[in-house]
């Protein structure tokens, strides 16, 4: 087998799997932090509606 392909190929691997890892924890920071925004939403709102 050669070699040197893997040599060649190792970086740009590399360099796609940070991406995608840095990507993909954005991603699932920002849906968790919509999530707690809706249910923080949602208790303000049954707030207001027992206030008289």
């Amino acid at each position: 087998m050669h070699v040197e392909y893997l040599y060649a190929l190792a970086p740009p691997i590399g360099v796609g799997l940070v991406f995608w890892f840095t990507i993909r924890s954005i991603i699932r920071a920002d849906r968790k932090e919509r999530m707690e925004q809706a249910a923080f939403d949602a208790l303000e709102a049954s707030k207001k509606e027992s206030r008289p």
